[in-house]
């Protein structure tokens, strides 16, 4: 291992999320809720939002290589869909692949600030909201921005992929 990735595997994920943030010139507020914010259920209850107001970020696989989907929390991704989009078959990524492609958990892993770059689309029904609010590398931990911030800081595509 080399000595940046060593020395960034030493980091939490909290110092690993705030670094890839400010890597982006983003600040964000973290807030923590020790209930935890794990589904986007949870995290609209924390924090007090709609549930289409949070970014469910879902790793996926396209023909094997892994891709994020930022989701809004009342959509579904529609597989067939996203894979006409990519141009490729989809499947779900494993835990092992989440944490592999992200270096985060399922649950806390943020929109962003990932272990290896990720084609990323995002779902249009986020672009509706003021602010939308994402998990911060923990399955307890949040931080909001804007939709525009949102699509720049993961140059994520803007698309439409989601069931219904």
């Amino acid at each position: 291992m080399g000595g940046e990735a060593a020395s960034s595997a030493r980091l939490s994920a909290r110092e690993r999320f705030l670094a890839g943030a400010e890597a982006l010139g983003l600040t964000p507020e973290i807030l923590r809720f020790p209930e935890g914010t794990r589904t986007a259920e949870q995290a609209a209850a924390a924090v007090g939002c709609e549930l289409g107001q949070i970014v469910k970020s879902l790793v996926f696989l396209c023909d094997g290589q892994p891709v994020l989907a930022l989701t809004s929390g009342a959509n579904r991704v529609d597989t067939k869909r996203l894979g006409e989009l990519l141009s490729g078959k989809i499947t779900r990524a494993d835990a092992a692949g989440v944490r592999e492609a992200t270096g985060y958990a399922i649950g806390g892993t943020p929109p962003f600030g990932h272990a290896q770059v990720l084609q990323a689309v995002v779902d249009r029904a986020l672009l509706t909201y003021e602010t939308v609010w994402a998990a911060a590398g923990t399955p307890d931990t949040v931080f909001e921005l804007t939709p525009g911030e949102l699509v720049d800081a993961s140059g994520a595509e803007v698309a439409d992929f989601v069931a219904g």
